[in-house]
């Protein structure tokens, strides 16, 4: 299925590496990716909602020294591992410009970018690169903070979140709403 930008997401999902493959390959955070991964707990009523919406293909892009995505998608493929109605899989930004600029967050190449896929791989929307909530925090705290004091900040976000809106926030494009 070819999207409006011209992109075959059939085949960019077939050329996607898998979830473990990726993180498995990770030179930075590899840790943190793990680390979230094993801590990450469900919720019944995510797991619920996700199986109910039938079988997805999500594919994220992204880089593996992506903080926001280091602490984002292991809970997206906890959430896959546990349904077991939908597979997530990796494209690399920086090694396809094409995907990634079909899918630009104001002009720039935000990630992580989880892209939607129904079993015709149609997409049925795309999500990223923050949940609303930590997008609005970041846009309004950013200016006047030195990096690490940010990233120190955003993370002690991700871990009082615990992955809860972006599952939320995802799960309604999953559920096609």
């Amino acid at each position: 299925m070819t999207d409006p930008d011209g992109l075959d997401l059939r085949s960019v999902w077939q050329g996607a590496i898998p979830y473990a493959s990726f993180v498995a390959e990770a030179d930075s955070l590899q840790k943190l990716w793990e680390g979230v991964f094993r801590t990450a707990k469900i919720s019944d009523w995510a797991v619920d909602r996700a199986r109910a919406a039938g079988k997805r293909h999500l594919i994220c892009i992204t880089e593996d020294w992506c903080w926001d995505a280091a602490n984002t998608m292991p809970v997206v493929a906890k959430l896959c591992e546990t349904t077991g109605s939908m597979e997530l899989r990796i494209v690399r930004r920086d090694e396809n410009p094409e995907v990634m600029d079909s899918y630009l967050t104001n002009g720039t190449r935000s990630i992580p970018i989880v892209i939607v896929l129904d079993r015709n791989s149609r997409e049925l929307g795309h999500w990223g690169p923050r949940s609303r909530e930590l997008q609005a925090w970041a846009k309004a705290n950013r200016p006047g903070m030195e990096k690490s004091e940010f990233y120190t900040a955003l993370r002690k976000l991700y871990v009082k979140d615990r992955g809860e809106s972006v599952l939320r926030e995802l799960l309604e494009i999953i559920e096609g709403q």
